[in-house]
């Protein structure tokens, strides 16, 4: 049986201890300055950065559209859970077809699928440019090199499900501790793994900024357990188009390739650790002008 552990990172879960979940229920009937009654409330999942980066965009232009945007920050499920509900309008990081499916079955007659906004997604499991394999197929005879432990995120996490559930057991990685901790625990352990040029093993996903930040490689796959490549897609409650139609019409419409997502995340999570955003993205959203313009006309 794979061995699990859980670390209490020490590191900001990128604001959500900032965010109550609780605080997504009390603006629903609040009055909004913007041209709906109350604001838009978007959900966005700890630690995973495309859709922190995705949401933090929409915010910016959204509120530039007379809106008012709440952001929540909280785990996969109970968003799911909130979404299907109604306490929450969007989630803006959703992983078909593998990734977030459960949610998708679970959930299905009471969310809508807006539909992807990037399909160059996918899921890895990434060592130091330099380690000594190059496949999954090694990793279990070389389990020694990297401390006998691979570094994970989020317990709940469709990333961490899949790891768990058939990577390890597909490739005799039981004597092996998967680590459940979080996104920023995970990019932490990476980076001192780095400055110390030791070997280090970690699940991870594409697009990720830490591609562009860390000497890395994935690990191939060849009995292909981390599924094939997926798409991001936008889901929103199943009252979200009657609200807000001319945003819901906006979002089902939005596409961003990967270079202009990296480039993004650059800017929020490769300088200023502060954590406030909203600077970044309209430093970002200048530099970019015109294609955001598109994105609301």
């Amino acid at each position: 049986m794979t061995k699990r552990k859980h670390v209490l990172a020490g590191v900001a879960l990128v604001g959500a201890a900032a965010i109550a979940l609780t605080g997504c229920a009390g603006g629903a009937g609040e009055a909004g300055d913007g041209p709906a009654d109350r604001p838009i409330e978007i959900a966005v999942f700890n630690g995973w950065d495309e859709g922190i980066a995705a949401s933090h965009l929409w915010e910016s232009v959204l509120e530039a559209q007379g809106y008012d945007v709440n952001l929540t920050y909280a785990d996969v499920a109970p968003i799911y859970a909130g979404l299907a509900k109604g306490d929450f309008d969007l989630v803006l990081d959703t992983w078909l077809p593998t990734t977030h499916a459960d949610y998708l079955e679970q959930y299905g007659d009471d969310i809508v699928d807006l539909g992807a906004w990037n399909d160059e997604a996918s899921l890895t499991i990434a060592v130091n440019e330099d380690a000594p394999i190059d496949s999954l197929e090694e990793l279990a005879a070389n389990a020694d090199e990297f401390g006998g432990q691979i570094v994970g995120i989020e317990p709940g996490s469709g990333l961490m499900r899949i790891t768990g559930d058939e990577v390890v057991p597909g490739y005799g990685l039981e004597d092996m501790t998967l680590v459940e901790s979080s996104t920023p625990a995970m990019l932490s352990e990476l980076k001192s793994a780095t400055d110390g040029g030791e070997n280090i093993v970690v699940t991870l996903w594409r697009p990720h900024w830490a591609y562009n930040a860390f000497p890395l490689k994935d690990l191939e796959d060849p009995q292909g357990l981390l599924g094939d490549a997926e798409s991001i897609h936008s889901v929103s409650s199943a009252t979200f188009a009657d609200e807000f139609p001319e945003v819901n019409d906006w979002i089902a419409d939005f596409q961003m390739p990967s270079e202009l997502l990296y480039s993004l995340e650059d800017v929020l999570f490769n300088g200023d650790s502060s954590g406030d955003y909203a600077p970044l993205v309209e430093t970002w959203i200048a530099d970019n002008q015109e294609w955001v313009d598109g994105l609301t006309s």
